[in-house]
């Protein structure tokens, strides 16, 4: 059966450099990330080399200072990019903000001199980064981390392990939060350290019902000496970095969730056009049609709930909330969405020839990573009324 090309997302973009930009990452996508996506996530391959291609077109410091070689672009504009990037492949979209996400210490929070020195690296030279903030036993109890950073003169040396790290033991530097003083949020610090020191190392990648190409894996401190100049922020202030660097990743995540879903759709109505049964494409019969448009409206609500929380960030306004409940929605719907798309393909949707069981096994993940969707609630509800008395 022929399938329909899906047509482009008619976007609403601020600038023609905006829409010249998305125009090069549609081509990259179709060129060079999707037609490989469905083979390569099967055997496991992790496509460094488009990471490496995205980096030399720009695309890996699309919301950071091209003082820095980042693109200077809004929130507004990098989350369509990454929508785009994760309908092709969720593993490139999530890696491109999980690089974001490691990025955004330094940037955010580093000295001139911090910054001068590593960060056009980061964001335009080829590398690849990680965020270890979660352990074993800490999760999304994330302030009762482990993993501690002692002073040693003027370096400091960590030892623990993180769990749950994209990129986790291919990373060439890691955003990593330490303890280095009292019990909760308070004595955490935040380090750049670089993925050769030595004591490093990452575990065998954790073998997942999706995502198979994105490594993700256990990392360990044994031991691991950085000066005190890898140190980003002030002792203490590593937990607040942290939440802050996460506010914007939930952007991220929301982003790629839209980008499977609507991938999702494309392929549910590619396929309801060209099937027939009872002599007519299964498209005309009205209890598919209002399932379709069903999964559109939910699609075209989360895209317009984070590009609002976008726009407020990039106007300087409080985001967190926002932030939370576009998380929350927008991967929900991917959830409901590519669910729906199996069910749609019907015993086709349910076998590996067709692509949205895949979508439905990544976009579960997608309602845990980076703060799961009951801890999104939470900070709902805390930003509506107030803490949780004790």
């Amino acid at each position: 059966m022929p399938e329909r090309a899906p047509q482009p997302v008619d976007r609403q973009l601020p600038t023609d450099e905006a829409r010249d930009l998305i125009s090069l990452v549609r081509d990259i996508a179709q060129r060079e990330i999707a037609p490989k996506a469905a083979e390569e996530e099967d055997a496991g391959h992790f496509p460094r080399e488009v990471f490496t291609l995205l980096s030399e077109s720009g695309l890996l410091g699309l919301p950071y200072d091209a003082e820095y070689g980042g693109g200077d672009q809004p929130y507004e504009v990098y989350l369509q990019v990454l929508e785009e990037l994760a309908a092709a492949r969720l593993t490139v979209g999530l890696g491109v903000s999980v690089h974001t996400l490691a990025s955004y210490a330094l940037a955010a929070y580093g000295t001139k001199e911090q910054q001068v020195e590593h960060l056009p690296a980061m964001l335009g030279g080829g590398l690849l980064g990680a965020y270890c903030l979660s352990e074993p036993a800490s999760g999304s109890d994330a302030a009762s981390l482990r993993t501690r950073a002692v002073r040693d003169g003027d370096d400091w040396v960590i030892a623990g392990t993180k769990a749950w790290i994209t990129h986790g033991g291919i990373a060439d530097f890691y955003t990593v939060m330490a303890r280095t003083g009292e019990e909760g949020a308070r004595g955490i610090t935040a380090f750049l350290v670089p993925g050769d020191t030595a004591g490093l190392s990452g575990a065998l990648p954790e073998k997942k019902m999706g995502m198979k190409g994105s490594p993700t894996a256990q990392v360990h401190f044994d031991g691991v000496r950085v000066g005190d100049d890898r140190r980003i922020g002030d002792e203490g202030q590593g937990f607040a970095i942290a939440l802050a660097a996460l506010d914007s990743g939930r952007l991220g995540i929301a982003a790629c969730a839209i980008g499977v879903a609507q991938a999702a759709l494309d392929a549910a109505v590619g396929y309801a056009t060209q099937r027939r049964q009872f002599g007519k494409p299964i498209a005309d019969f009205q209890g598919l049609r209002f399932m379709l448009a069903d999964m559109a409206t939910q699609i075209e609500a989360g895209r317009a709930l984070y590009l609002s929380a976008a726009r407020l960030r990039d106007a300087g306004r409080p985001f967190a909330k926002q932030a939370a409940m576009a998380k929350l929605h927008c991967t929900d719907t991917a959830m409901k969405v590519t669910t729906d798309a199996v069910q749609v393909l019907g015993g086709y949707g349910y076998t590996a020839d067709f692509p949205v069981e895949r979508y439905m096994r990544e976009a579960k993940v997608l309602q845990i990573v980076e703060g799961t969707n009951q801890i999104q609630r939470m900070v709902i509800a805390r930003h509506l009324a107030g803490p949780e008395t004790r």
